[in-house]
């Protein structure tokens, strides 16, 4: 059974024609590679996605194009990886390109089973070389009378930058998507320190994971995991839990752990 909120956050109890019940995925992909990008993993990490059944996957760190990679690289997909790991299963995906360099790009992408009415890669740069993105999408799903907002975050290893990125994030909620409208914002928070948590919940965001055990979970290193750096926020829906998910075979596709979690609308 889906967890109930204790203190309703602002549109969980609004009226609908029926309710829907979603479930979310969030990866790392490190750019199809495991740690220390020992080997390409990324035909493995589809088949890991696809077992999830996810109706909407947010990935950070997916290539969008490497020049060279192809000629050095076996079974390179002649398609973007967004667009290998979506095959047929999501019909509709985006894409937010952040780290531009000689031979290519990466960045963030949501995919979807469900229609990507827009989407918006908004600049969440600092300063210095890191480059990062907050991809904003705006999804069709059924039976709703609002559309589902779903934001894919990677926010940079510094803190005074995620300070800085936090921010953003919270005007981007403020003025792109209404109070009353289901929120996911869902990704790689490389906030180690768990200091983002306050700072959200004035946005009226609670994370899944935290708000049913404590506190997020530990999601890197994959193999032995100690850090809290992946998350699922949540706003404005009836109910959610999260799922777990097991270390095999997810601890050898990347170098981050995956989150899942099933979000009532």
């Amino acid at each position: 059974m889906l967890r109930t909120f204790e203190n309703p956050l602002p549109g969980a109890h609004r009226t609908r024609a029926q309710s829907l019940t979603l479930r979310v995925l969030t990866v790392n992909t490190h750019k199809g590679f495991t740690a220390f990008n020992r080997r390409f993993m990324l035909h493995e990490l589809r088949d890991a996605v696809r077992e999830v059944s996810a109706d909407v996957v947010f990935l950070q760190e997916v290539q969008g194009m490497h020049e060279r990679h192809p000629q050095r690289v076996e079974n390179w997909p002649d398609a973007p990886h967004y667009e290998f790991l979506a095959d047929s299963i999501w019909t509709a995906y985006a894409y937010g390109r952040n780290a531009v360099y000689p031979f290519g790009h990466h960045g963030n992408a949501v995919l979807s089973k469900y229609p990507i009415l827009r989407y918006e890669n908004r600049d969440a740069s600092v300063s210095g070389p890191e480059k990062r993105g907050l991809l904003h999408c705006a999804i069709g799903v059924p039976g709703q009378d609002r559309e589902l907002h779903a934001i894919c975050v990677h926010l940079g290893l510094r803190e005074a930058h995620r300070r800085v990125q936090l921010r953003l994030l919270c005007e981007l909620i403020h003025e792109q998507v209404p109070s009353e409208a289901p929120l996911v914002v869902a990704g790689d928070f490389n906030d180690w320190r768990v200091s983002a948590e306050q700072q959200l919940a004035h946005a009226g965001l609670a994370e899944v994971h935290a708000h049913t055990h404590g506190r997020p979970p530990r999601t890197f290193p994959a193999r032995f995991p100690m850090l809290r750096l992946d998350r699922i926020y949540v706003r404005g829906v009836r109910r959610f839990r999260p799922m777990p998910m097991p270390q095999r075979p997810w601890a050898h596709l990347s170098d981050h752990s995956p989150l899942a979690a099933e979000i009532e609308l």
